[in-house]
């Protein structure tokens, strides 16, 4: 069963062919045919302006019958798994429990199958692989190609992805294609126990409320997730699972933009999103050479700096430090917040401290009142006398 086509009404116009994912469709002089491989997943129905295609009175689209489980994107980079995508598979291990289905990972690069038992033992039951010389470096076009043709070819039920540069840049290209919702930056997940829908918890209104978000009327649900929000299952090496391999032909078409390099920043310091401790300050800094104190200290403790958005928007540092809502989140053990009132968009980047240190010369600042330990008193007095006093112990 196939494709219906109405010849009468097609113009041979190709959109079709282009959304074809499967490469099921040719131009038969100037009209569409069907040729093997078609899955009845809808694309070029929902494309044709001229109502020439049309499904199988007893089918439906596949995106409207979801039997997959959940997908967990496998962020990687290089060889090597971004720690987002594990914290994910710890989360998705929970919901999947939730509603008695199976979790998958899916990982798409180019000679990456090394990282699949890493996968099952982070909590995945099956790893779809799609390997192609196309996604050995991340363009938003093969990645978006690939990941709605699996979404196509084995319909999830949910989709969770990381909210980094990758995720953000084409997770949002494949929720429009699938015409589906997606929900962004969620910081906390829930199942609906009547209707078994994802609850999607996302900061909203400059993190002054917590928005829940439900996607009943389409799916797969989709949904991208701050990075160290959630935590990773330690590993379970003896965990075994499937692995499927998908060969898609449409990743061997030319697309319209191509990778030229990589450009890696000269750093010192440790990456901000791995540092188990961080020095950040805010507005109280007054200047940027006030942040000699934060690097000098950070520099002690072996940690990273970290800053205020206002801090970054003042031109004391740059945007890599950036902490909050509108830059990273982080999750060290140690937390030293410096001159930081404590605004809800800076508090949403950082809240997830283990240990959270404040410095401030007002007693109400917001800061005290997350802060396991709490200075009230002149940031500027008190660095250099902690500087002074690690030295001394040292």
């Amino acid at each position: 069963m196939s494709i219906i086509i109405e010849s009468d009404l097609c113009t041979g116009c190709g959109q079709c062919l282009e959304v074809c994912l499967f490469d099921a469709l040719e131009l038969v002089g100037d009209k569409v045919a069907v040729k093997d491989g078609c899955n009845l997943c809808g694309a070029c129905v929902a494309v044709c302006e001229y109502g020439a295609l049309s499904l199988p009175e007893d089918e439906t689209p596949a995106l409207s019958r979801p039997s997959h489980g959940i997908w967990i994107f496998a962020e990687q980079r290089r060889g090597r798994l971004s720690p987002v995508a594990l914290e994910l598979l710890g989360e998705g291990r929970r919901l999947a429990e939730a509603l008695k289905i199976p979790l998958a990972a899916v990982l798409l690069g180019h000679q990456v199958r090394d990282l699949v038992p890493e996968l099952m033992a982070a909590g995945a039951d099956t790893v779809y692989l799609v390997d192609h010389p196309s996604l050995a470096q991340f363009l938003e076009e093969p990645y978006a190609a690939a990941l709605t043709a699996l979404a196509r070819l084995h319909p999830p039920e949910i989709i969770l992805a990381g909210a980094t540069y990758v995720g953000r840049a084409f997770i949002p290209r494949v929720a429009a294609v699938l015409d589906t919702g997606l929900t962004a930056d969620c910081t906390a997940f829930d199942i609906d126990p009547e209707k078994n829908l994802l609850l999607q918890t996302r900061p909203a209104f400059g993190g002054n409320i917590m928005a829940t978000i439900l996607t009943p009327r389409s799916y797969p649900q989709m949904a991208t997730v701050r990075p160290r929000v959630m935590k990773k299952l330690p590993p379970d090496n003896g965990r075994q699972g499937n692995i499927i391999e998908i060969d898609l032909a449409d990743l061997s078409r030319p697309f319209r933009s191509r990778f030229l390099e990589t450009v890696s920043e000269i750093t010192e310091t440790v990456p901000l999103g791995e540092a188990e401790v961080i020095v950040a300050g805010g507005r109280g800094l007054q200047e940027a050479k006030q942040f000699r104190l934060l690097e000098e200290l950070a520099d002690l403790l072996g940690g990273a700096v970290g800053a205020t958005r206002a801090a970054v928007d003042a031109g004391w540092i740059s945007y890599q430090h950036q902490i909050g809502q509108t830059g990273k989140t982080v999750a060290p053990k140690l937390y030293i917040a410096c001159g930081i009132s404590g605004a809800a968009q800076h508090l949403v980047g950082m809240q997830s401290s283990d240990y959270i240190i404040a410095i401030n010369q007002d007693p109400q600042a917001p800061i005290f009142q997350i802060a396991d330990l709490g200075l009230v008193g002149n940031v500027f007095d008190i660095l250099p006398a902690l500087i002074q006093q690690i030295k001394a112990n040292r």
